[in-house]
């Protein structure tokens, strides 16, 4: 699917606050979607993996669909997986090619308690789901959470390896989730003007200047290093995937311009050939003010104000 930068343009000047409604509207009729799919699939299994790269907006997805799932009357539990992280250990952890830490490998997971958990889970038993600290980089079992599902109760487990052949092939019965921005942007005579992969960059931009305090170049820093993760780790195992769907909104376009187009302007030229090519997509967009955003929208993971506590 992609989007038209025209059709974008002339709802942002017409009708910001229909157009964010209806692009919401059409992103919970996904969620309603997967919910229905999943509780048809709950006597296989009690565990859903959910899946997607950086940027994907798994967190909010995963809270939604729990919810949806509660209204369909099944009680639905979410985990990050991040919480299973090992305390990283410099002789034992994972390396790339250049010999640093590799921490968007999927063995810096606990795998086998992960995997441990999901067959507890399975058969009934109460688990004690740990919590990482990542300002320490070490996982505390002091502050792990006891979680035990009844007969009809679910559990979403979402993280990024969700879909990786090391947890799936333990855990074949389990209801498979990915989710990642997939379009683009088009001009009227079908160029592209604006990637998908460049929404997901755009998002974290926000994201971690927001939360974390980060400018655009310690996101830039990183996001190579992101982008190689995803097409060693993540990617090649979307096919694993029982449903697979959309999380862009039209709208996220002229929402986020206010404040990518700030940060990346700060940038100094040529230092981040992806970062201008940005910048220009960005001067072909209206923007648009966030008040005509909801709360539980999606978008606001990334842009704050939001309705969930992450």
């Amino acid at each position: 699917m992609a989007y038209s930068l025209k059709e974008i343009n002339e709802a942002v000047r017409s009708d910001p606050k229909g157009f964010a409604e209806k692009c919401n509207a059409d992103f919970e009729a996904k969620v309603t979607q997967a919910a229905e799919k999943i509780a048809q699939h709950r006597s296989e299994s009690h565990i859903i993996l959910l899946s997607g790269p950086s940027g994907s907006g798994k967190t909010t997805t995963a809270m939604k669909i729990q919810g949806a799932l509660e209204q369909l009357g099944v009680i639905t539990h979410t985990v990050s997986m991040d919480n299973y992280f090992n305390t990283i250990d410099p002789e034992t952890a994972p390396r790339n090619r250049e010999g640093a830490i590799d921490y968007e490998s999927p063995f810096c997971l606990d795998i086998e308690l992960l995997n441990r958990h999901f067959s507890m889970l399975d058969r009934g038993e109460t688990i004690h789901v740990p919590k990482y600290e990542f300002s320490r980089q070490m996982r505390s079992n002091i502050r792990s959470q006891p979680l035990h599902l009844g007969d009809d109760e679910l559990a979403i487990f979402e993280g990024i390896h969700a879909l990786n052949d090391v947890i799936t092939g333990k855990n074949p019965h389990a209801f498979k989730l990915y989710i990642a921005a997939r379009s683009n942007v088009e001009d009227e005579d079908g160029t592209v003007l604006f990637k998908h992969s460049w929404l997901r960059l755009c998002r974290r931009l926000v994201r971690d200047y927001k939360f974390r305090g980060s400018d655009a170049v310690a996101t830039l820093k990183m996001w190579n290093n992101v982008v190689r993760g995803e097409k060693l780790y993540i990617s090649p195992y979307k096919e694993n995937a029982d449903l697979m769907f959309d999380s862009s909104l039209a709208f996220e376009f002229s929402v986020l311009k206010p404040y990518v187009v700030p940060l990346l302007e700060a940038v100094p030229r040529g230092k981040y050939p992806e970062a201008d090519e940005i910048l220009d997509a960005f001067s072909r967009f209206e923007a648009m003010d966030e008040q005509y955003i909801a709360p539980d929208s999606l978008a606001r993971e990334f842009i704050g104000g939001s309705t969930y506590s992450y």
